[in-house]
């Protein structure tokens, strides 16, 4: 039987730490669990908040309502060929401990995702990405719950419409399905990419030249450990900012003004900039305001440096972009949800 907790402080609950509450609580540990759920009148009768890890979420306020944490756990494999697999991972699952377990396997394609926080049934939904490897890459398919009548719907890819940190459970299905499980198809043959970011330069420190999917694994695991704030130590969410894709003419015009500027070509002609440099030519790094900072070795990051609350990181986000507006005349938009 489901028990359904009163006036729950969600701290534990969100990587940035920070105090919040909201009037009920809930684990859900097996599908039968929100079957029972759904039939509750504190279900029937409040909003409703899913979380997973709470990776990525900022509480600027208590939460009036029902969270339900999905709790689900498990992984399978669903079938298996000489040069593919599809893994089945429960939505509960820690994300980096799932990649662990393919990695162990020597299953090859996540490797690049390595330490990423949160929970598998996220990862979907934000379409995560790091080091050229983004989930659309490597899905196959998922299943979820109608979070209003419990019937279950199984998406393919095609069905989620992945874009850049998008998918349709941020856009027209939002708060409309509990994600149960998340399936991917990797491959039994290694082929690695390192192209992306300092890999091969991490590789090459650690004097690897021909390295296996773990090796791949640990170089990603060092270079973010290097820059990014343990989430355990310091609340953060990861990257608070998308990288802002702009036009080619835009990019020209950027380009004659700060000519060492850091952007990408995309295959639609547009560019794409890197965000944290955008900030920290605006002088921002380790910028603090109210116990809420900028991350001193990557930009991109916003930290709870000192007890500060959800609206401080908030504010600061705000002065962030406004910032980067000004300099460079272009809009940064927010990775992470705001409650």
């Amino acid at each position: 039987m489901v028990k359904i907790l009163e006036n729950i402080n969600l701290k534990p609950h969100n990587t940035f730490g920070l105090d919040a509450f909201c009037d009920y609580f809930v684990e859900i540990n097996s599908i039968d669990d929100f079957l029972e759920l759904l039939k509750t009148e504190v279900y029937k009768k409040n909003q409703k908040l899913i979380i997973g890890g709470g990776s990525n979420i900022l509480f600027t306020q208590n939460f009036s309502g029902l969270v339900v944490k999905n709790n689900l756990k498990g992984i399978t494999v669903v079938t298996e060929d000489d040069d593919k697999i599809i893994v089945k991972a429960a939505a509960g699952e820690s994300w980096h401990e799932f990649v662990l377990w393919c990695i162990e396997r020597n299953y090859c394609g996540l490797e690049n995702l390595s330490l990423i926080p949160g929970c598998v049934g996220a990862s979907p939904m934000q379409n995560i990405g790091a080091y050229g490897v983004e989930i659309k890459d490597v899905f196959f398919e998922l299943e979820a719950l109608n979070i209003n009548t419990g019937e279950k719907r199984v998406f393919k890819k095609e069905d989620c419409e992945f874009g850049y940190r998008e998918s349709v459970f941020k856009t027209k299905y939002k708060n409309h399905y509990l994600i149960t499980s998340v399936s991917f198809i990797l491959s039994k043959k290694i082929t690695l990419n390192t192209s992306y970011g300092a890999i091969n330069s991490e590789l090459e420190a650690m004097k690897i030249s021909t390295p296996t999917v773990k090796d791949v694994s640990n170089a990603v695991i060092a270079i973010r450990q290097s820059k990014l704030p343990n989430p355990k130590e310091t609340g953060n969410a990861g990257s608070f900012f998308k990288n802002p894709e702009i036009s080619k003419i835009k990019h020209s015009e950027l380009k004659n003004i700060f000519q060492d500027l850091v952007s990408y070509s995309l295959p639609n002609g547009n560019f794409k900039l890197a965000a944290g440099w955008l900030i920290e030519q605006c002088g921002l790094k380790g910028y603090e305001y109210n116990g809420a900072a900028v991350h001193s070795k990557q930009a991109l990051v916003l930290i709870n440096k000192n007890n500060c609350g959800g609206k401080d990181v908030l504010d600061l986000s705000d002065y962030v972009m406004q910032k980067v507006f000004d300099k460079f005349g272009v809009t940064l938009e927010r990775e992470v949800n705001i409650i």
